[in-house]
């Protein structure tokens, strides 16, 4: 278990005046910018961090320049902020993973400078940012750690649980995008500045819209400049929400910030809501609300959350079982502190469980690995998908499914009383294919150029340099199926 004595960043608060030694670094806390504004962000100085290190290594493309204190805007300084988040969220994640590689190798590679979007993306082959120009100003999404930690989240959670990455389901890659938040919040705690700063900006009660709860202010002013009602009025993504569960299967594919829809990064503020809430509840448990036991909670949390996703079954209510495998995790790790009960009513609140769930039981017992454990695979079962009314070029095609063995029998909350019906693994794999489809972000050249049909849906607003797409049909092996290409993070109209 990590050490509540020991920073997981070596995090350096110079007094004035002090002279700041060579190899000290500067970087942002959390993001360059500050609620509604594009600015405003807080400094701190670090010890220059080692990438190539253990636990998950990574490297940066291109010549790294002298470790010293650079001043925001330019290159040395995007290196070094960008270094030492990768270095905060590594040294975070790979301590509660304990031997745990990338799925592209020994080393994630990174790129910090893609390309013209406002936009960062994982694609199992490292992590790309980019740059645009908004309103005079040029945005730089890899100077944000909330960026950087979302981004390196999406390649963590695809090394715990590479299910997930192929999965014919709208809610595992809405999770794959709150559990991208989830880093951003937990790695950020690990500073003690910022759990400082927010205790203070909150007086203690983490259960407040803060600099911790809104999760990269710069990038969402960027995006707000053209489209106004596309993310929140003072960030990205705000934490602190009141979403309630909905089947993802029957809600809108797009719409504005303030409705929730089933395009995967506004979906995730579902669990990412609850999660927050979960977290503040189990902070108030502690003895004493401090920086100290913030730390702690920010540990035992991601304990909790760990454990979870290895157990959890991925079915068309992946949310609730994820849910529910946090709260036995956290009645049996935690049990003397209650963080159980903690969890279980932000997640009644927030829709993702019922309250009909009163008790967690068990409807079947674990297996270990030996035995051949579902969830440990790396891929879902394949199933064949009807898809002959899209005129795609072919009339079936095959999705990896949502379909595994529950262990505990939970779905989401009914908007009137009781528990929604789980659908069925067809239903939510034809409701993901048709969500791409209306969303554009299904590739279909490879397949409508050899048949010479198809019907390619495509956004205005896609940049002309590099592609967007998440996901794509490929022939394999005499069959079409249907592949994730990457988790593209990216302004999403």
């Amino acid at each position: 278990m990590l050490s509540q004595e020991k920073e997981v960043s070596e995090e350096v608060l110079p007094q004035k005046g002090e002279h700041l030694l060579s190899h000290q670094i500067s970087a942002w806390t959390q993001d360059p910018g500050s609620g509604n504004q594009p600015n405003g962000g807080q400094l701190i100085q670090l010890n220059a961090p080692k990438l190539s290190s253990k636990p998950l290594p990574t490297t940066i493309h291109g010549q790294a320049p002298s470790a010293k204190v650079y001043p925001p805007g330019t290159a040395g300084f995007r290196y070094w902020n960008t270094a030492s988040a990768l270095r905060r969220g590594s040294d975070y994640w790979g301590k509660l993973l304990p031997g745990i590689t990338w799925q592209m190798g020994k080393t994630l590679p990174i790129d910090l400078d893609f390309g013209v979007d406002l936009n960062a993306y994982y694609d199992r082959v490292g992590l790309k940012f980019f740059h645009a120009t908004v309103a005079g100003r040029t945005v730089f999404s890899c100077e944000s750690p909330d960026v950087v930690c979302h981004e390196q989240g999406h390649a963590v959670l695809d090394a715990i649980k590479p299910q997930l990455w192929d999965a014919a389901s709208i809610e595992a890659g809405a999770f794959h995008e709150s559990f991208g938040d989830i880093s951003s919040i937990l790695c950020a705690l690990q500073l003690q500045s910022l759990r400082i700063a927010v205790l203070g900006e909150t007086d203690g009660n983490l259960y407040r819209s803060s600099r911790l709860s809104r999760l990269a202010e710069q990038l969402g002013w960027a995006i707000r400049q053209d489209f106004p009602t596309a993310v929140d009025a003072d960030c990205l993504r705000n934490a602190v929400n009141s979403f309630f569960y909905r089947d993802p299967n029957t809600i809108p594919s797009s719409g504005p910030a303030n409705t929730l829809t089933s395009e995967p990064h506004s979906f995730s503020r579902v669990f990412t809501g609850a999660f927050f809430e979960g977290l503040a509840g189990m902070f108030k448990l502690r003895t004493d609300q401090d920086e100290e036991n913030l730390l702690q909670v920010s540990l035992d949390m991601g304990k909790i959350l760990v454990t979870a996703i290895r157990n959890a079954a991925v079915v068309p209510a992946f949310f609730s079982q994820i849910a529910v495998n946090m709260i036995q995790a956290a009645n049996l790790q935690f049990a003397s502190i209650n963080y159980g009960q903690a969890l279980r009513s932000a997640f009644v609140r927030h829709g993702i469980l019922s309250p009909a769930t009163t008790t967690i039981t068990a409807i079947t017992e674990p297996r270990s690995m030996a035995d051949g454990n579902e969830n440990d695979a790396t891929e879902l079962p394949k199933m064949n998908l009807s898809v002959k009314e899209y005129d795609l070029g072919v009339d079936e095609i095959v999705v990896h499914a949502a379909i595994a063995t529950s262990r505990f029998e939970v779905a989401g909350a009914a908007l009137s009383m009781g528990s929604l019906d789980m659908p069925s693994h067809e239903d939510t794999a034809k409701s993901f294919v048709e969500d791409l489809l209306r969303r554009g972000r299904l590739k279909i050249d490879s397949i409508t150029n050899k048949k010479n049909r198809g019907m390619a849906i495509t956004r205005p607003n896609a940049p002309d340099t590099h592609e967007t797409y998440t996901h794509e049909l490929r022939e394999e092996n005499g069959s079409v199926i249907l592949r994730r290409i990457r988790i593209d993070c990216g302004f999403t109209c």
